[in-house]
């Protein structure tokens, strides 16, 4: 037997791993996506491409292109949750990675993914973001969950200088690239098509905690990435849903009597994000954000006791692993800004954990 030929039965020995790309719009950067997997030092993968009725004709550039992946083309825009969920559903393989057409890979990330998962077990694992822009600027070592619902990427537009450079528990993985098993979503369920975008990633691996599933960072896994993206940018729409998702999420993870102890400090970190929104001039957002959850209270409660059926860990042990503090782009907020209502955050969360 040549050596070709022992390369490639050695390939298909490997599991099969399924790589989830979502489109809307993503132009040549698609195509770019697509070429850097190729370059992939693994080799045993299927990449099924979902377009979200793209105008721009990428989808299609990028099937002519490379015959080999598997598009669907969705018939409406799915959003991020459910247009991922198509390919879940169709995906063959026995791991999974959704994977962002903004990014490019290095040639190891996959390898690193799934040794990262071999050696540490089930969970939901992301790999280091570089900025796409400046190799040298961190755009991610993990993903942190603040006590009210908040989340944030760890060490976004520091410099790389090789902090964190340990596989290590976060609070979740970043849908930018979300590596895991068939088997683990089996127990977690898929997306959650109500969020439609942002927060995704926080819900699913905040509802796989809740079945003990854990969240890691693979450092030696690396993927670049614009530093803000093509999904919706900072817009008033990213906003609104943001906010609106964070209080999905408090109302369906957290048990109730969680939550009505937490509510006074709800009720103040509220009104600090009125103003925070009052001053971008987005107080519409913060008002059809808080509408949307008032209007959809029975789809709350029925998450919220799905939920509950698969909760086999305290709120207690949950929330010793959040954080106080929330870490905002200083491109998003200035630093004065951030740090106050820092300041105020670490304060009202350090109370409120002492009463839980």
């Amino acid at each position: 037997m040549n050596e070709n030929k022992m390369e490639r039965n050695s390939d298909n020995m490997k599991p099969l791993i399924s790589i989830i790309i979502l489109n809307y719009n993503a132009g040549n950067l698609l195509i770019d996506c697509v070429s850097s997997i190729q370059k992939s030092v693994y080799t045993n993968y299927e990449i099924i491409l979902i377009d979200n009725i793209s105008k721009d004709n990428s989808h299609k550039k990028c099937k002519e292109k490379f015959p080999i992946i598997k598009l669907i083309e969705n018939k409406e825009n799915l959003g991020y949750c459910e247009g991922n969920n198509v390919g879940l559903r169709i995906a063959k393989g026995e791991f999974i990675v959704v994977l962002n057409p903004d990014t490019i890979v290095d040639s190891n990330w996959l390898d690193e993914l799934l040794k990262a998962y071999q050696n540490n077990g089930e969970g939901l694992y992301q790999p280091k973001f570089l900025a796409t822009s400046d190799n040298s600027m961190l755009l991610s070592t993990g993903q942190m969950i603040q006590l009210f619902g908040f989340g944030y990427s760890r060490s976004k537009g520091d410099k790389d200088e090789k902090l964190f450079e340990k596989i290590e528990r976060v609070d979740y993985a970043s849908g930018t690239c979300l590596f895991t098993s068939k088997k683990v979503l089996k127990k977690i369920g898929l997306f959650d098509t109500f969020l439609f975008a942002f927060h995704d990633d926080l819900e699913l691996c905040w509802r796989a905690a809740l079945n003990r599933i854990k969240s890691f960072y693979a450092r030696k896994s690396i993927v670049y990435h614009p530093i803000e993206g093509t999904s919706f940018k900072w817009s008033p729409l990213k906003f609104k849903l943001m906010e609106r998702n964070r209080k999905y999420c408090l109302l369906t993870l957290y048990d109730r009597s969680t939550f009505y102890k937490m509510l006074p400090a709800l009720i103040v970190v509220d009104i600090a994000v009125f103003f925070f929104y009052l001053s971008k001039g987005l107080m519409k957002m913060k008002f059809l954000a808080d509408l949307e959850i008032l209007k959809n209270l029975k789809i709350i409660n029925k998450k919220y006791s799905e939920n509950q059926k698969i909760k086999n860990i305290s709120d207690k042990e949950i929330i010793n692993l959040f954080k106080n503090e929330v870490i905002v782009p200083r491109w998003v907020v200035n630093n004065k800004i951030n740090s106050l209502f820092n300041n105020f955050l670490k304060i009202i969360s350090e109370i409120t954990k002492n009463i839980l």
